[in-house]
């Protein structure tokens, strides 16, 4: 079975890591939610993947002489305060507006969206019993040492969210052998990419399961992190040629945009 992993939700419907497009995911038919957290100045955890909260909220407007500073200067209230939908229907960044995929009032809708916390996440995965697979990375200043692998663990514990409805990911690898030190229940995927070679560092096949990039991964590569015993998971797999060639290589599970059409890909 290759797994339907909706990378940031399903962001070609909804704005990416938004409470919206994490239900657009889930209702499309995908088997995991991929998110990425990151800490508040005050030690919230919120889910975005850049540091700066230009691309993807009204930050400009809010906090004009702010706006390029990173997330991890702003409080968990400042952050809350944005509106970080609207940008969405201006972009239109897979085009599925142009396409008429998105109605009016779906559009509407998005406008004052608020950047989620972990937490809101977690327990709407726990409703419906929906595997969430979190990336940890590294933040950027003042929080460089902020113990963000601790405070994840830590909400996962105090939501008493199942070990299996969760697994942990990073680029940072020490990251997920710490959560292996710490919770051995949970699953950890060792994120590769592309190195100054332009090849990926599969190191020693440490890991069970590997989320690499798909557009330097071949059939020979998966193939051998098969042979060592390991999983692999490609990211982003967008188009529907892709999906098939790699679901034929053998991967584990494919991160998506469009967890809407790789749902029709893998039933056919």
């Amino acid at each position: 079975m290759v797994l339907n992993i909706a990378h940031r939700g399903a962001g070609s419907l909804a704005p990416e890591n938004t409470l919206p497009a994490i239900r657009k995911a889930w209702e499309v038919g995908a088997d995991i939610l991929e998110i990425d957290v990151a800490p508040t100045m005050d030690g919230g955890l919120i889910i975005l993947h850049d540091e700066l909260l230009l691309r993807t909220t009204d930050v400009r407007t809010r906090f004009p002489d702010r706006a390029r500073k990173p997330c991890t200067t702003f409080t968990l209230a400042e952050i809350r305060s944005l509106d970080a939908g609207s940008w969405f229907a201006a972009a239109d960044p897979f085009g599925r507006i142009a396409a008429g995929q998105i109605s009016l009032e779906e559009l509407q809708s998005f406008a004052g969206v608020a950047i989620p916390t972990l937490e809101e996440v977690l327990i709407f995965a726990q409703e419906k019993s929906w595997r969430v697979n979190i990336e940890i990375k590294r933040a950027p200043t003042p929080m460089e040492t902020f113990p963000i692998t601790n405070a994840v663990l830590q909400c996962i514990e105090q939501l008493r969210v199942p070990a299996g409805l969760v697994s942990i990911s990073s680029f940072e690898h020490a990251y997920i052998r710490e959560v292996r030190d710490k919770r051995p229940d949970i699953e950890i995927n060792a994120l590769i990419g592309p190195s100054l070679t332009g090849r990926q560092d599969w190191g020693g096949y440490e890991f069970s399961t590997y989320n690499a990039a798909a557009h330097c991964t071949d059939e020979t590569q998966i193939q051998a992190a098969r042979a060592h015993g390991c999983r692999v998971n490609l990211y982003t797999v967008n188009r529907p040629s892709e999906m098939l060639r790699f679901i034929r290589a053998g991967v584990s599970g494919l991160f998506t945009d469009f967890p809407q059409t790789l749902a029709r890909v893998l039933e056919q």
